[in-house]
């Protein structure tokens, strides 16, 4: 396992008009790529467990931050951070690489992001492996306008949208708070009343649950985000419905090999029809909450080897 004196340092990469900072193991596995992708509100640091045993597995391990994150570059402009944005910097991140395509694991807004890029840019995904978000189907409504219909105006994914700048605010002035309320074992992500759920649990003080990670684990995260806030990050959710528009005409199926990782006691619900739209998925299931790489870091990474042994 990596600690974080031994974490690789970056390198920054220039991708589709922006940089990247990633990280990489197993740079002699060169041909045999597999790209890790994170989630919200996290950092390639997360993977940390991972990299080594797949660069052990003879993989070229390429993990980076994503545009808002760490060290990443983070537009102004909230349109920058739509699918095709977030989908082609990964396109783009092969062609610096020089590989025709790879295996993708995503977990969380990276999973999204990593079935989107099956949907969009077809030829550079090999195989799919997703964490903790099954694949999302085309609602007849706008998203955010279907939550906001469903759960109400405080819903967090809502109030991201309908109230730029408050969270990305107040989760910045609290963001120690914050992530050690949030990165928590078998704490559901959501209270029975989930308004405002994300500026809750900043303002918190006292966190529940069993930590995910040690302190300075964690401080690798609170670092990041004191150096590039939140406003990056959020900007993905304020782009939901503009994604939705995007995808208006896109075929919905995914004729790519594909393993879905849920955690059981994940508030995230597991999907009722992934196989109608990932026919090629296998499905696993870990006794852990929602940051599954993090809580059960052996298992889940055998999951990842014996699948793509198989």
């Amino acid at each position: 396992m990596l600690s974080i004196t031994d974490f690789p340092s970056p390198t920054f990469v220039p991708v589709n008009g922006i940089t990247l900072e990633v990280f990489e193991a197993g740079q002699e596995n060169k041909g045999n790529p597999i790209v890790l992708c994170h989630g919200w509100p996290e950092h390639a640091y997360t993977w940390r467990q991972q990299m080594p045993a797949l660069a052990a597995a003879g993989y070229h391990v390429i993990v980076p931050n994503q545009r808002g994150y760490g060290y990443s570059s983070c537009p102004s402009e909230v349109t920058e951070y739509d699918i095709t944005k977030l989908t082609g910097d990964l396109a783009s991140l092969l062609d610096h690489f020089g590989y025709r395509d790879a295996v993708f694991v995503g977990h969380d807004w990276g999973a999204n992001v990593v079935w989107n890029l099956a949907l969009l840019h077809p030829g550079r995904v090999r195989k799919i492996i997703n964490l903790a978000l099954p694949y999302q189907t085309r609602t007849e409504i706008p998203w955010i306008a279907m939550m906001e219909a469903f759960f109400g105006a405080d819903n967090y994914f809502v109030h991201f949208n309908r109230q730029p700048g408050v969270a990305d605010a107040i989760l910045g002035e609290n963001t120690p708070q914050f992530l050690r309320n949030l990165f928590r074992k078998n704490v559901p992500l959501a209270p029975p009343d989930p308004g405002m759920m994300m500026i809750n649990l900043a303002k918190a003080k006292e966190p529940k649950g069993d930590p995910v990670m040690s302190e300075s684990d964690l401080g690798v995260f609170i670092a990041a985000f004191e150096a590039s806030g939140f406003f990056g990050s959020i900007n993905w959710y304020r782009n939901m419905d503009r994604n939705w528009h995007i995808l208006a005409d896109v075929d919905p199926i995914i004729r790519k090999p594909a393993l879905m990782i849920y955690g059981e006691h994940d508030i995230i619900p597991k999907s009722q029809n992934l196989v109608e739209f990932v026919p090629g998925v296998d499905v696993v299931s870990l006794e852990c909450g929602h940051w599954i790489q993090q809580e059960k870091p052996a298992e889940t990474t055998r999951a990842i080897l014996d699948w793509l042994a198989a």
